[in-house]
């Protein structure tokens, strides 16, 4: 049996179409292959087993485990012959584990395997939850083993053929994902098909434009990771791990497909700081609780992502007082945090003092009509909802001396 497999080119970041796309055309190289080598195309489609990656967006998931058996039955049309059902296996997806706060990896394996075997998958692999942490140990293994029974045997999932059938959300991204995957499919085939097309160093371009803007989805969080760029933990301590994950090589050549997480680049952040001791960033709370809470939550939940620890302080009763305060927590950078109002009337006067105390001052907010004084005062710079929060943490890191 030969198996047409989408995970290299999912975990390179290729999008459900291109996946889906690239193990048809790698399923018909193979038809092509056996008839040459003498093998009848009915026998040939039969020994063919195809395989997808299930990841955490469960309607997707679905959509495409259930768009592949569309796209396969096409192909065999196509070459004149009959319908017969294919295998297709599922692996959860090695791009969607974080490293930190790796539990929530458990909850993201669910939901994939959960939308594999709702979307029809005859097998599945479960990564283990700490498979980006290194070699798993056992329990962790045996946690994604029982994954799989739980689904099966309490949830049922595979007693019903087809249950997302007739569901509104699910036949139309079915259809829609089927059509674009079989455009995809015959752009390839227009290349000489798919070891032309990654031999010319076209599907990785394809894929790396896909992967670009799914990276900056993550970077202004428009795409969360939880634990990760979203409600970090700091301090965590780590499951165990049989082996670390060994150093990566580089690839040999530069057209490779090369594999990466989508958390990385958080999670480099995190170690970053880490290695540096974990500094610290002051939230110059303004106003009652009221008025700052929001803002400092949103701020600390932004800068402890890079690994900047941010606690949020009960409020001041005086400038004199958030100063002191600043000056007493050892942090090099201060983020300002408050209503609109409150920026308006004390801003300006807390910047200030905040830099002539030494501080690189930031404010949690979109400045508006206030940002031209509140950058005379001090501020240099703005963090809110929608910005590019790698780069603003990285800049974060050079204010705290890292």
């Amino acid at each position: 049996m030969l198996r047409a497999d989408g995970a290299v080119h999912h975990a390179a970041g290729a999008s459900d179409a291109q996946e889906l796309a690239a193990v048809l055309a790698a399923a018909v190289a193979y038809l092509r292959a056996l008839e040459a080598a003498g093998m009848g195309l009915e026998a040939a489609a039969g020994r063919i087993e195809l395989a997808l990656t299930a990841d955490v967006n469960q309607i997707a998931t679905i959509a495409k485990f259930r768009a592949i058996r569309l796209l396969w039955g096409a192909v065999l049309r196509e070459a004149g012959l009959p319908a017969s059902a294919v295998r297709v296996h599922a692996t959860t997806a090695w791009r969607s584990l974080t490293r930190r706060d790796p539990f929530v990896n458990l909850l993201r394996t669910t939901v994939a395997t959960f939308a594999a075997g709702v979307g029809g998958a005859d097998s599945l692999a479960v990564l283990p939850f700490t498979q980006a942490l290194g070699l798993p140990d056992p329990f962790a293994r045996r946690l994604a083993r029982n994954t799989q029974l739980i689904l099966l045997e309490e949830a049922n999932v595979h007693r019903v053929s087809d249950p997302a059938a007739g569901a509104g959300a699910v036949e139309t991204q079915t259809d829609g994902l089927a059509a674009a995957a079989w455009d995809l499919f015959r752009a390839i085939e227009r290349k000489g098909g798919l070891a032309e097309a990654l031999s010319s160093g076209w599907w990785q371009g394809e894929i790396a434009a896909v992967a670009a803007r799914r990276a900056k989805d993550v970077a202004t969080r428009k795409e969360p990771l939880t634990g990760t760029s979203e409600f970090p933990l700091l301090g965590q301590a780590m499951p165990d791990v049989l082996a670390p994950v060994p150093a990566i090589e580089p690839p040999t050549s530069s057209t490779a497909l090369v594999p990466h997480r989508l958390a990385e680049p958080f999670e480099a952040l995190r170690d970053t700081a880490e290695a540096a001791g974990m500094p610290c960033v002051f939230l110059a709370t303004l106003g009652p609780v009221a008025a700052f809470t929001a803002r400092a939550t949103y701020a600390r939940n932004l800068f402890e992502a890079g690994g900047l620890a941010a606690p949020v302080p009960e409020g001041f009763a005086a400038l004199d007082d958030l100063v002191a305060a600043f000056l007493s927590s050892g942090a090099r950078l201060a983020c300002l945090c408050g209503s609109d109002d409150i920026y308006a009337s004390d801003g300006a006067a807390a910047a200030a003092a905040l830099k002539q105390a030494g501080a690189t001052v930031w404010l949690a907010g979109r400045p508006g009509e206030l940002e031209a004084a509140l950058t005379e005062a001090g501020v240099s710079g703005f963090v809110f909802a929608g910005g590019d929060v790698v780069d603003t943490l990285t800049k974060a890191h050079a204010a705290s001396g890292m």
